[in-house]
């Protein structure tokens, strides 16, 4: 719709109504298991640091301001995750939220740069087990979609030799260059042109992550510890990180980690992240030192995954772009 009617939701009733449901579903899922429903803040003092995550800057009129200043930067959240770890930290066991986020530079069929996420964390949990519940949960909200699914557990190396032909801890910048640049990659930028992970992303977006979840719920883990943002490292080989990722039909659905508790080692990944950020040309801001000080009190030992909601319901309804399971995507907002 155009014009005058851009008013009208874009989602039908019925898809409001199948919206409500899973949601529903998905409390019902967790007080069965004693997970606790907890609500952090949508505004935050600090940014993800993370290269490829651009956060919402956010101004308030009347905020507090120091002298001569005209108040605190403030962020739309990309993710409760900082938020859940300090409560984490300070004992609140088992919890999960469902909440809106916000991410810039996100629009397509699916992407929406307002989404909706159902994030959890369990103590004392493997990541194997913490992918057998998400297995579960998912199954629960696609329905008779996933009734004659397997499951499938694919070591992301394995995905990249199996689609690509091409070991991706071992391979060259110059073979995965040449990959990329078959698949339409183009190598001149402004920064002298992409870096390993720059690379793989690319490879992983374009010619492994569509053909994963064909048929199947396929879990993809041991990532690049490039890659690892806030995971673990695999103490059995330090080349991969405790992290994994959920396809279904090609469709990127969660985001897994087995959690890092180190708070210099977290610190560090700050840094590193900062300086990509600069040398991309992307702002930089200072650490969230409130995640930092909760690391450094304790983490508990967990595992956490973050599921894009509404890519579930956009599968479960076999629909073809997110607009469809949305009442007022951003453009209408």
């Amino acid at each position: 719709m155009s014009g005058g009617a851009d008013w009208q939701p874009s989602a039908s009733a019925g898809a409001l109504r199948a919206r409500a449901a899973l949601l529903a579903r998905t409390r019902e899922f967790f007080a069965a298991r004693a997970v606790l429903e907890v609500d952090t803040p949508l505004l935050v003092s600090a940014p993800v640091s993370d290269v490829h995550i651009e956060s919402a800057r956010v101004e308030l009129s009347g905020a507090p301001a120091s002298a001569g200043t005209a108040g605190p930067r403030l962020y739309l959240h990309t993710s409760p995750e900082y938020a859940m770890k300090r409560l984490l930290a300070a004992g609140s066991g088992d919890i999960y939220q469902i909440c809106h986020v916000v991410r810039g530079d996100e629009r397509g069929r699916l992407h929406n740069p307002e989404f909706t996420l159902i994030e959890w964390y369990r103590l004392g949990w493997p990541l194997t087990a913490l992918m057998d519940e998400v297995e579960t949960l998912v199954r629960a909200l696609l329905g008779p979609l996933a009734a004659t699914r397997t499951g499938e557990r694919l070591a992301y190396r394995a995905a990249f030799q199996r689609e690509l032909g091409l070991d991706p801890l071992s391979a060259t910048d110059a073979e995965l260059a040449a990959a990329a640049a078959r698949l339409g990659l183009q190598m001149r930028t402004a920064a002298g042109g992409p870096d390993r992970d720059e690379l793989l992303e690319f490879l992983m977006g374009c010619a492994v992550g569509p053909q994963l979840g064909r048929g199947s719920l396929t879990f993809i883990h041991g990532y690049p510890a490039s890659q690892a943002a806030l995971a673990r490292l695999d103490p059995q080989d330090e080349r991969t990180a405790l992290r994994f990722e959920l396809y279904c039909e090609g469709i990127e659905l969660a985001n897994g980690f087995q959690e890092l508790q180190s708070e210099r080692e977290q610190r560090a990944r700050f840094v590193r992240d900062n300086a990509e950020r600069a040398r991309a040309g992307l702002p930089v801001a200072p650490p969230d030192e409130r995640l930092l000080a909760a690391l450094a009190a304790g983490l508990p030992e967990c595992a956490g995954v973050a599921l894009g909601f509404d890519r579930t319901l956009m599968l479960a309804l076999d629909a073809t772009r997110l607009d469809e399971v949305l009442a007022f995507p951003t453009g209408r907002a």
